[in-house]
């Protein structure tokens, strides 16, 4: 039976009405789309880091380092330093050495995400044999091969990871099939759901960012443009949930979803509570 969502209109929605201690953004879709940034987007967070406030970035993306994403922002205008990004890859790499160092690893995915693991010490490998765990992620050089040793590593007992389960990344124009397809081809074949997905919304992306700003939860806002990772996340978390429609949520989505943001913005610059100061 289908369950009907009443519509919620967008004007019962507030746009915050105080300063957080500490900002929190996606960047795919909520920052910049392609190589340029959106609308309002270098002047808000320019006013806030400026009023001192912290201001951190994550991204599901595994398919550039945290190294790249600060330098696309500071070629972009905001100048970041790679500490101030979190991707899902480097805690995927936190979330394995925990469990498993230096474990023999089949991974499903792009060279940065392969360069960041084969740095922490783990045995990246080619076949099955022996291997345990596999990691799927978003990765445009997927084929029938790379399924195949997946589905064999797997039905030999390996562990199964992934650092992200978006259905599409945006890109100007339109859309590329996410980690999320990898993961239903392995699920489909294997018949084994995926273990646990370390990125947005889960605890593990939470977490790290926490433990990065050193802040509890209810003086943070973590902002982006999808209800399901970026809102679900951060409310999940404890702090406040900002969906920005600039990127992958339309108004029709909103009203159909059962996630409830704590704010909607029609452009990032509706985060600053105009004619308002700090709290104390």
């Amino acid at each position: 039976m289908k369950v009907t969502i009443p519509a919620t209109p967008l004007d019962s929605f507030p746009t915050p009405q105080t300063f957080y201690d500490a900002y929190i953004f996606d960047l795919d879709g909520t920052c910049y789309l392609g190589e340029a940034l959106l609308p309002t987007v270098h002047e808000t967070i320019t006013c806030l880091r400026d009023m001192g406030k912290r201001t951190v970035f994550l991204s599901n993306n595994p398919t550039q380092t945290r190294e790249t994403y600060a330098d696309r922002l500071t070629s972009l205008g905001l100048p970041t330093p790679p500490g101030d990004v979190i991707n899902s890859s480097s805690v995927m790499v936190d979330f394995l050495t925990k469990r498993m160092p230096g474990a023999r690893l089949f991974v499903v995915g792009e060279a940065p995400l392969e360069r960041e693991l084969a740095a922490a010490g783990f045995e990246l490998v080619s076949n099955a044999k022996g291997v345990a765990a596999v990691i799927a992620s978003f990765d445009r050089t997927f084929t029938y091969h790379k399924l195949r040793v997946a589905f064999d590593a797997i039905r030999d007992g390996a562990r199964f990871f992934a650092t992200n389960a978006d259905r599409y990344c945006p890109v100007p124009g339109g859309g590329q099939p996410d980690a999320a397809a990898m993961i239903a081809a392995i699920e489909a074949s294997t018949g084994v759901s995926v273990e646990a997905v370390v990125g947005k919304p889960s605890q593990h992306m939470a977490q790290a960012v926490l433990g990065l700003l050193g802040l509890p939860p209810e003086r943070c806002i973590m902002t982006g443009d999808r209800l399901e990772t970026d809102v679900l996340m951060g409310l999940n978390a404890g702090m406040a949930g900002a969906l920005v429609l600039t990127g992958a949520t339309d108004e029709k989505m909103l009203t159909q979803s059962a996630i409830h943001p704590t704010y909607i913005l029609q452009r990032l610059s509706d985060l600053l509570p105009s004619g308002l100061s700090t709290p104390n």
